[in-house]
């Protein structure tokens, strides 16, 4: 099998960085013409090392996450400020759901400095953070506990979820389709992510630029389904009409010097 060029491996670092390149920015980035860009594309999707999506690429389809200490490491200053700019818009005393994720971590960690929350969670890592701010009260929800993340999942999890009604639910995902499709890796935790969405008054979606684009087996709702967005960098043009047809507010965080 021929070696990767210089450009295709160019290519495969950008989608891993971004999660979904457009074949216009690829054009512009290495001065080629589309259908240049569209042979190298179609020759890794041979490979197998990404997937072909109208207008762009993005990586391969996955069933299965990446182990819970890498994507602890994966941008966590980013992550940072998407729980900075959440924690700036929900308000002392209000309640809120909290679900898995690395992200809705750094969401919790930013909330520290709020008062009087009323917060119910199926993270077990949300639920030790937000321990320390005695001012809150914490709800966490039964289940089997998913030894690799600390997440609670299973029917007696999206069950209790059920018994609330939250002011904000602030939800992760594992990735973001170009039709706008929510997706995951594990059928259980979607089911409490429905619900989470189905009893909040306004939902929240929190997701760095990686997971525009990122594959996963699970479709447990679309962008229409949530209220706002918070994100780290520009929404990739690809789905900028999808989020204005859904009529979801984008929150993008500003950068600090640590970025």
């Amino acid at each position: 099998m021929d070696t990767l060029s210089e450009r295709q491996t160019s290519i495969l670092s950008l989608v891993e960085e971004q999660g979904f390149v457009a074949t216009e920015h690829l054009v512009a980035t290495f001065g080629v013409t589309p259908q240049t860009i569209r042979r190298d594309i179609n020759q890794l999707c041979e490979r197998n090392l990404l997937q072909r999506f109208h207008g762009g690429a993005g990586p391969p389809v996955s069933t299965r996450n990446e182990p819970y200490p890498e994507r602890q490491r994966a941008f966590p200053v980013n992550k940072r400020r998407i729980g900075e700019l959440v924690a700036e818009n929900v308000h002392d005393g209000a309640s809120l759901f909290l679900n898995i994720g690395t992200t809705t971590e750094a969401v919790a960690q930013a909330l520290l400095r709020r008062n009087n929350l009323r917060v119910v969670t199926n993270n077990l890592n949300v639920a030790q953070i937000l321990s320390k701010n005695a001012s809150f009260e914490i709800s966490l929800a039964c289940g089997l506990v998913r030894k690799l993340d600390g997440g609670i999942v299973g029917q007696e999890a999206t069950e209790y979820m059920s018994r609330f009604r939250m002011d904000f639910g602030i939800i992760g995902v594992s990735g973001i389709d170009p039709d706008g499709s929510l997706l995951d890796f594990d059928s259980r935790e979607t089911e409490t992510a429905r619900e989470i969405i189905k009893n909040s008054g306004k939902s929240l979606l929190v997701a760095d630029h990686s997971k525009f684009g990122r594959r996963a087996m699970v479709r447990f709702g679309d962008l229409k389904d949530v209220d706002e967005l918070y994100t780290d960098e520009n929404v990739p043009d690809e789905f900028s009409a999808i989020l204005e047809d859904a009529d979801v507010k984008v929150h993008v965080a500003p950068p600090t010097d640590m970025s």
